[in-house]
């Protein structure tokens, strides 16, 4: 078997067809920013505190409110079933054997309400509709199996442009399909005249507004946290408005080429928002040590994304099991090494700027 997340990512690259591979590795044109989420950690050293008395230490941490094991999310993705046969389900059971928050995709492959016979916490992910009842009845179907927090994503209005998939003829194959929109009624798409942009004239006219994020906040029945946030400012509006927390996210790189990594971004958004609003980070974890180098910097949890589907595409459940198992060993080991007990013993203090001496 695997051992790292990496040793996952190459057996995982050997058992996928080539198209989906595209689609689940792939980021937005040039793919810089895509590998900047990942180099972006290795810019960040490491500085220990030595004696630590760190008998008895832990892992444990409050999430959005509730007592949770450790800081490790699974991040929502779409179409699991690509991946698995048992798709988000086998993600589901892994996350309840690691005692992981799940953030279920708005484009879950398999019916919510499959999903919610598998024990464990449940957040979901919503992409707000043309309309405000078509967004409701997604809200008001994910509440009733269980979604403790609505994580609303809002930095992809449209898609971004995927050159390795489309390169790769990456098409969705029969019998996978976003189950929870299916039943939703279609927009009309406007007739466009001479001169109109299909992106500004076509598309955009439905893409959500601070309107209708105020709408949903003031209906949602559970706490609305926002996904995408890169710029300080944005936050502070986000929590104005009424949001519970903010992740501070560039959607693995696959939507706008050369935004920085949400690492780079983190600390400004911690700061202008305080202690109390949760701010969770999103992109290029792969090692333990990086969700340490995420909780120095402020970020309350983390998300992990690709990491696991290459786990469940290995092994279904016990390999995405086994991918957030190694995740918390290593972030145990970094904290032990740094003299950390407890997550909150992590502080900005015990990083420092890292520079790779290649010969």
């Amino acid at each position: 078997m695997p051992i790292t997340l990496s040793d996952f990512e190459q057996s995982a690259h050997t058992t996928l067809a080539n198209d989906v591979f595209a689609y689940l590795e792939g980021g937005a044109e040039a793919e810089l920013s895509l590998n900047q989420n990942r180099a972006a950690f290795g810019r960040i050293g490491l500085l220990p505190k030595l004696l630590g008395d760190c008998g008895g230490g832990h892992t444990r941490v409050t999430i959005l409110g509730k007592p949770a094991a450790h800081p490790i999310m699974v991040a929502p993705m779409a179409f699991q079933r690509l991946f698995h046969a048992q798709g988000e389900n086998a993600t589901a059971l892994a996350c309840a054997a690691q005692e992981a928050v799940m953030v279920l995709s708005c484009q879950t492959s398999t019916a919510p309400e499959e999903i919610a016979a598998i024990p464990g916490r449940r957040w979901f992910q919503l992409y707000m509709q043309a309309d405000h009842d078509s967004t409701m009845s997604l809200v008001t179907r994910a509440v009733a199996c269980g979604a403790e927090a609505l994580v609303v994503t809002l930095d992809a209005p449209i898609n971004g442009l995927r050159d390795r998939e489309v390169a790769a003829g990456f098409a969705l194959p029969d019998g996978v399909r976003p189950v929870m929109l299916d039943p939703l009624p279609q927009p009309r798409r406007p007739q466009l005249q001479d001169g109109q942009s299909v992106v500004f004239d076509g598309m955009m006219v439905f893409a959500p507004t601070w309107k209708d994020l105020t709408r949903l906040i003031a209906d949602s029945p559970v706490p609305v946290i926002i996904k995408g946030c890169l710029r300080p400012e944005d936050a502070r509006r986000f929590v104005d408005a009424g949001v519970a927390g903010i992740i501070v996210s560039n959607h693995g790189g696959r939507v706008l080429d050369t935004v920085p990594a949400p690492v780079t971004q983190l600390a400004a958004v911690v700061q202008a928002l305080g202690p109390e609003v949760p701010v969770y980070l999103d992109g290029g974890i792969r090692r333990g040590s990086d969700v340490f180098k995420a909780l120095a910097l402020g970020a309350e949890a983390v998300l992990v994304g690709r990491p696991v589907m290459h786990g469940l595409i290995v092994d279904g459940a016990r390999g995405a099991s086994q991918v957030l198992r190694r995740l918390r060993d290593e972030l145990e080991v970094t904290m032990a090494l740094c003299g950390c007990a407890t997550v909150a013993g992590i502080t900005p203090d015990m990083l420092a700027p890292f520079e790779e001496s290649r010969p």
